[in-house]
């Protein structure tokens, strides 16, 4: 058997896309999936019994769900409900509630593991509950848990795949497009693996940078 991969780099645009489509998802779904998820995180540790019951009961049906069966739901169960969404509107809905109910958990363990002399401390400088929440809780929860949720991050970059099922152009829409017209299945996803690796390892990087500088300090 002959391996051509020159087929496939022939199709660089399409691939460009997929990259493209790739990394815009996953940036929308980290920055409102991580808002979710402290907003969240926050109703389960000091909110009110109602509002921690409505937070636990989303987190435990997203994370105890497949993510292709959330994608479906929102993708081809919505429309009966009068709902009818594009398949990048899906997408990037059920990326953010899945990365929301992951980095729910993720936020409250940081969160929880605040000593509370601490808060006491903020407390008593006369500061509100959403400040003490805000500058002295959250900034050494999210350091604690950083770790954590750039690999969440990533999983849901990775687990995106799946959304070329819904005819969103991602990169494993575009391998399996590519595949389809020139039946050269084993060069494309070699090359569509490689550039998943690729974009892990950069993601891993750049988040490891940008976290210390953006989100809770040096």
């Amino acid at each position: 058997m002959e391996f051509d991969f020159g087929a496939v780099l022939v199709d660089w645009r399409l691939l460009a896309k997929g990259i493209a489509w790739t990394v815009g998802l996953t940036a929308i779904a980290t920055v409102i999936g991580m808002a979710v998820g402290v907003a969240c995180a926050w109703a389960r540790a000091n909110g009110p019994p109602w509002l921690r019951w409505v937070a636990g009961s989303y987190v435990e049906l997203i994370r105890n769900t497949p993510f292709i069966v959330q994608l479906f739901f929102i993708f081809f169960g919505l429309p009966a409900a009068g709902v009818k969404l594009t398949p990048e509107t899906a997408s990037i809905i059920a990326m953010v509630m899945n990365l929301g109910a992951y980095s729910t958990e993720i936020i409250r363990a940081g969160i929880e593991a605040t000593p509370k002399g601490q808060i006491e401390a903020a407390v008593s400088l006369a500061l509100n509950k959403l400040q003490v929440f805000i500058r002295v809780v959250l900034p050494p929860a999210l350091k604690k848990v950083w770790p954590a949720m750039v690999s969440q991050i990533i999983i849901v970059m990775l687990g995106s795949a799946v959304c070329g099922q819904i005819s969103t152009e991602e990169l494993s829409y575009a391998a399996n497009l590519i595949q389809s017209r020139n039946f050269r299945a084993f060069e494309s996803f070699i090359i569509a693996t490689l550039l998943y690796l690729a974009l892990a390892v950069a993601l891993r990087k750049l988040l490891n940078w940008a976290g210390p500088r953006f989100f809770f300090g040096r």
